[in-house]
C-alpha cells in the first residue's frame, strides 16, 4: 500500500499538471470557516486569471493559491503549471498575513507593508512574528496527515511583506486571506487583487493604498521606501 501511495503521488502532478489541482485542498477537509462554494469559486478564478497579462517573469503565469479563513485557518490550496515548489508555503504565509493585519476598519495588503517593515520603519520586526508553521511544508495529499494536524493544528501562519496576498471580505467584513505566489512579488499581486475582484470579495472598508484601497502603491525610481509604498518589479508591472 505504502509503495502504491508513493508511485501515486508520483504520477499524480504529471496527470494534473495543466490545470488548477484541487489535491491539496484544506488539510482536514472540513474546518474552514469559509464556505466551501465562496472558496471553490476563489480558487476556480485562478486558471483565467494567469492567462491574462500580469507581468512579471512569465507568461502565462505559474502560480500557486491559497487561502485562509478569519482564525487563519488553511481552507485551500491550489496551483497552475508547474510553480516553484517553494512558493507553496509562500502563498499560505501571504494569505495568513493579510488576514492578521486587516480588520473591518482597514484592509492591508500584503504590499502595502513592504516600505514600513524595511529597516528604520515603524513596523521593522514584523517579519519575526506570527512564524509559519514547519508542518505545512509538507507536499502532498492531504497537506497534512492527522498525527500532524493533532500536533501542530491547521493553521499555517506566517508573515510575508511583498506583494501576492490579501484580505478577503463580505458585507464589509473580513472572513480570512488570499495569498498567490509563483512570479515577481508584483505580478502576484495582480493575480490576486484580479481573483479577489472576480468574486466580489473586495467590499474593503479603506485602505492605505491609491484612492483608499489595498491596492499596490509603487515607489518612484530611486525613492526610499517610505509610508506603505513597495518598489516596482520589472518596467512591465501592470495595474490590476
Amino acid at each position: 500500500m505504502k509503495k502504491l501511495l508513493a508511485i501515486t503521488a508520483l504520477l499524480s502532478p504529471m496527470l494534473l499538471s495543466a490545470a488548477a489541482r484541487a489535491d491539496e485542498a484544506g488539510p482536514d477537509g472540513g474546518s474552514c470557516g469559509i464556505p466551501n462554494a465562496v472558496v471553490a469559486q476563489l480558487q476556480g478564478t485562478l486558471g483565467a486569471v494567469v492567462a491574462e497579462n500580469n507581468g512579471g517573469i512569465f507568461s502565462p503565469n505559474r502560480m500557486w493559491s491559497a487561502v485562509v479563513d478569519r482564525q487563519g485557518r488553511l481552507c485551500s490550496v491550489i496551483r497552475v503549471g508547474d510553480a516553484w515548489p517553494g512558493s507553496r508555503a509562500i502563498a499560505m504565509a501571504k494569505a495568513s498575513t493579510a488576514n492578521d493585519f486587516s480588520n473591518d476598519a482597514l484592509a492591508l495588503s500584503t504590499a502595502n507593508l513592504y516600505s514600513p517593515t524595511q529597516p528604520g520603519g515603524s513596523l521593522y520586526g514584523l517579519n519575526n512574528s506570527n512564524p509559519f508553521n514547519p508542518a505545512f511544508l509538507i507536499q502532498g495529499n492531504p497537506p497534512l496527515s492527522q498525527a500532524l494536524m493533532k500536533a501542530f493544528g491547521n493553521t499555517p501562519g506566517g508573515i510575508i511583506t511583498f506583494g501576492g496576498g490579501v484580505p478577503l471580505y463580505s458585507g464589509g467584513k473580513v472572513i480570512g486571506g488570499l495569498g498567490v505566489s509563483g512570479d515577481s512579488a508584483c505580478a502576484d499581486h495582480a493575480i490576486a487583487y484580479r481573483m479577489r475582484r472576480l468574486v466580489g470579495l473586495d467590499s474593503i472598508p479603506g485602505g492605505v493604498g491609491p484612492g483608499g484601497t489595498d491596492n499596490i502603491l509603487y515607489l518612484a525610481a530611486g525613492e526610499a521606501p517610505n509610508g506603505f509604498k513597495h518598489p516596482h518589479c520589472f518596467p512591465s508591472d501592470v495595474e490590476p
